[in-house]
């Protein structure tokens, strides 16, 4: 087998293939010569697992050309590339860790029994693990009449300063209309429609109209409310022009905005993060994602996606109180850094101690350290969900992803028992964590990863 990449997916890989008696061959940043002296006929498979989509589609169409017909196992996160690839090469396998890994993430936020979700099938099917084994079945929505209800109890709802600026103004213009028609319909007993007109023409600050036969009260009345209209006329404008002018990512009325009950918190907006939002979506599952950087390259897909995304930094403690942690399903920490996920499960915790928490880790040496001090959650590390997955590809079998079950990681749909594909990982076979061939299943992890 040769695998191609300097990534920690394509080390592991290598790792293994070693392991299961299949010699392995590492490039890690082959150039064109490189790579035609390593495709000899005693190569069977490769794997291209390289960072950046367009490097992978290089190396893919140059092992095809030097050897027509290779099984290739492909990683990469546009569908739009991997759909003309595969179009072009049949026998190119295309996956990614987002796909590999979003069904077994979605099945740790969930919580027990449940395994994984297979959102790519119609209906969604939902894995559990039982005494007996595992059990598919079908996923059920929410229903629809409470589905309807919590959205509507979630529209106009201030998310942030500009929103809190735009609603306080416009509620003070709405509650000074109407004091003005009540009191012009009941104090000046003006039939509606006139008692209407006068207060328009004071929340417009331009006075109440004819008013000769008005008592003094209701023109100090009248004098109170235009100047409060003023105010409430300027916090309104502010908040308008802010929010034209700002690239909001959460609506105060539609489908993006901030989910109050039953939602899952999604930190980062990476690929997996991404897709992770999608999927639940999908479902009919609340979602938020929180992104520390405004000019994040998935903020744009998140935005057409219909996904709220609030800009701010996860392990501020004023933040996630804000996003309804003690009524969340789930806190899903999905950023790059294993740190940073550590430290906003940490102050996550601190806020909601009964919240369900997962991260997303590689370093198993750091999750193995805090896990010492204090249970923090459900850990999944996609790497070496990927890299199961490329496993199975390299031996001739497909699956779709795969999940962690009883210690061990299974490929879905399972293997045939003739590709030669390995049916799971088992911790037992996986040596020390930061060695050079990683791990399959850790044990730092709860039951999700490596």
């Amino acid at each position: 087998m040769l695998v191609v990449g300097d990534t920690e997916i394509a080390r592991r890989t290598c790792g293994a293939l070693t392991r299961q008696g299949t010699r392995a061959l590492h490039l890690p940043q082959p150039d064109d010569q490189q790579l035609q002296s390593a495709l000899t006929d005693e190569v069977d498979a490769v794997a291209l697992l390289v960072r950046g989509d367009v490097i992978a589609l290089r190396y893919a169409l140059l092992a095809e050309y030097l050897r027509p017909g290779i099984r290739l196992v492909v990683l990469l996160f546009d569908r739009t590339i991997a759909d003309q690839l595969l179009t072009t090469m049949p026998n190119c396998q295309i996956t990614s860790p987002a796909d590999i890994a979003v069904p077994a993430i979605i099945g740790a936020c969930m919580g027990d029994p449940v395994l994984a979700v297979d959102t790519a099938s119609s209906p969604a099917r939902v894995i559990s693990g039982t005494d007996d084994g595992i059990d598919t079945r079908a996923w059920r929505p929410r229903h629809r009449v409470r589905n309807v209800a919590r959205t509507l109890a979630g529209q106009i709802r201030p998310h942030d300063r500009t929103s809190r600026l735009l609603l306080t103004g416009l509620g003070g213009l709405a509650f000074t209309l109407l004091v003005e028609w009540l009191l012009a319909t009941l104090a000046l007993h003006e039939e509606p429609l006139t008692a209407f007109y006068m207060a328009t023409r004071i929340v417009a600050t331009v006075g109440p109209g004819e008013t000769g036969h008005a008592p003094g009260w209701y023109l100090a009345a009248a004098s109170l409310n235009m100047l409060l209209g003023v105010v409430y006329t300027a916090l309104f404008t502010a908040g308008v022009v802010n929010r034209f002018l700002s690239a909001r990512s959460i609506d105060i009325v539609g489908p993006r905005i901030r989910p109050s009950r039953d939602h899952v918190v999604v930190v980062g907006l990476g690929q997996v993060s991404l897709r992770l939002c999608m999927a639940l979506r999908r479902l009919g599952i609340p979602v938020i994602a929180v992104e520390r950087d405004p000019r994040a390259a998935n903020l744009r897909l998140a935005r057409s996606a219909g996904i709220p995304v609030l800009i701010a930094h996860a392990q501020d403690r004023e933040v996630l109180a804000d996003l309804g942690l003690g009524r969340a399903r789930a806190l899903a920490a999905m950023g790059a850094d294993d740190l940073d996920n550590v430290e906003v499960a940490i102050a996550a915790l601190a806020i909601a101690p009964r919240l369900h928490v997962v991260l997303r880790a590689g370093d198993n040496a750091v999750i193995s350290e805090t896990r010492s001090l204090f249970s923090i959650g459900e850990v999944c590390d996609i790497t070496a969900l990927s890299v199961h997955a490329v496993v199975h590809g390299l031996n001739g079998h497909s699956p779709r992803f795969v999940y962690p079950h009883r210690g061990r990681i299974v490929a879905h749909p399972p293997a045939p028992a003739d590709t030669g594909a390995p049916e799971a990982a088992d911790a037992a076979d996986a040596p020390e964590p930061g060695s050079e061939d990683a791990t399959l299943v850790s044990s730092s992890s709860v039951r999700c990863g490596c």
